[in-house]
């Protein structure tokens, strides 16, 4: 037990005495932890550019632009009387939606020759494009209603009669989990994960590799040959320091106000799991790879890409089948979906069993080959002692 603990303090000096690992692993999910938060603590997009292309300028289509000026997703930047140099304007300024009133747009609703508003959606952009359309919906189809009732109700139409025909069913719209569509309550938490796991694949790279590249294997090795011992005493730091990144993070959630506070034990839990996946792959690539930059390097490749490849954003099953089985071996994959299901929608933990199995299952098999990798480096550090000591007999 003492050896352990020696080992141990030596593992954190040697952490500490790394000026890098430092702000790899503590600078960094401060530091993304911080902007993201800033980047995303509105939480929803307001104000976005459109242009009003009004070639009829009549009173309804007057009321209709004053509609959208009280949204307050989109904000009017033109009003044009025609579409002259409309592509150029928009680009200039970044419009995510252009919208063209007909000419004779007013007469033709009267006479119910049904005009036709043209809405151009630039879809550069998803996010905002989607914002956007959904608010010009709202003031479109609200435009539209108030229209025909107006109509006929100079017809002298009876308003019992004038609901009737116009509304022969109700439509309801329930929003459920994310009720203000909060953009922030969404990727914040996703994105912090991320950061998380990609500093420990990095920080871990680095355990065995610098040892190898050192030189200072084979004084570790003198120190203790059992390979489990030596795994653990690269893993229990990152473990700690871990727990202390997640305090951080629970943190932020007061800071930015992020209403986070259902089934926290339970995932706390889970990500110990998903913590200890990560530590033993990074493990196994820092012993099979003795080259800090080239271990992380690699580790580079798998962590960068891990939250597109997720399904957090974008469904899995919208994936090729090849990349969601890659998918399937990242840590991350398995985490963000018992995340959703424990904080975003507030279900029952048995839901993320099947995760929890997977992340289980990938730290099971990580450590195993990490187990035999280090074996067959110490074996073979033995084997150099001893034929070191035939030479020397021999002389």
């Amino acid at each position: 037990m003492s050896t352990f603990l020696k080992l141990l303090k030596r593992e954190f000096k040697l952490f500490w005495g790394n000026s890098v690992l430092r702000i790899l692993f503590i600078g960094a999910p401060l530091m993304y932890g911080i902007l993201l938060g800033y980047v995303y603590g509105k939480g929803k997009v307001t104000d976005l550019p459109i242009i009003v292309v009004d070639e009829d300028n009549s009173s309804l289509s007057q009321k209709a632009i004053e509609m959208m000026g009280d949204n307050e997703v989109i904000n009017i930047i033109a009003i044009k009387p025609d579409q002259t140099n409309l592509r150029t304007l928009s680009i200039k300024e970044e419009a995510a939606c252009i919208v063209i009133f007909p000419k004779d747009f007013e007469k033709d609703v009267l006479t119910k020759r049904y005009p036709e508003v043209i809405t151009i959606v630039n879809t550069s952009n998803v996010l905002t494009a989607n914002y956007a359309s959904s608010a010009l919906q709202v003031v479109l189809g609200t435009l539209k209603v108030g229209s025909q009732l107006e109509g006929l109700r100079k017809q002298g139409v009876p308003e019992n009669v004038r609901m009737s025909q116009y509304e022969p069913f109700r439509t309801t719209f329930i929003k459920k989990n994310n009720r203000a569509t909060n953009y922030m309550y969404f990727l914040w938490p996703g994105i912090l994960a991320t950061v998380l796991q990609q500093v420990l694949l990095l920080g871990l790279a680095l355990s065995f590799a610098s040892e190898f590249e050192n030189g200072t294997f084979k004084d570790l090795v003198s120190r203790t040959k059992n390979t489990f011992l030596l795994i653990m005493v690269k893993v229990i730091p990152y473990l700690i320091m871990s727990f202390g990144i997640w305090l951080i993070y629970w943190l932020f959630t007061f800071w930015f106000r992020v209403p986070f506070t259902e089934n926290l034990g339970m995932l706390t839990l889970v990500a110990g799991v998903f913590v200890l996946s990560v530590c033993f792959i990074g493990i196994l690539c820092s012993i099979l790879l003795p080259n800090q930059l080239k271990a992380t390097e690699v580790l580079m490749v798998i962590a960068t890409p891990s939250f597109i490849l997720s399904g957090f954003t974008w469904p899995l099953s919208q994936m090729p089948i090849l990349i969601q089985y890659i998918a399937s071996i990242i840590p991350l994959t398995h985490f963000l979906p018992v995340f959703r299901i424990l904080i975003i929608e507030d279900g029952p933990a048995y839901l993320t069993y099947p995760y929890i199995i997977n992340m289980g299952i990938i730290a099971l098999i990580a450590f195993i080959l990490a187990f035999i990798a280090l074996q067959l480096k110490i074996n073979k550090i033995k084997r150099l002692k001893i034929t070191e000591v035939e030479n020397q007999q021999t002389t």
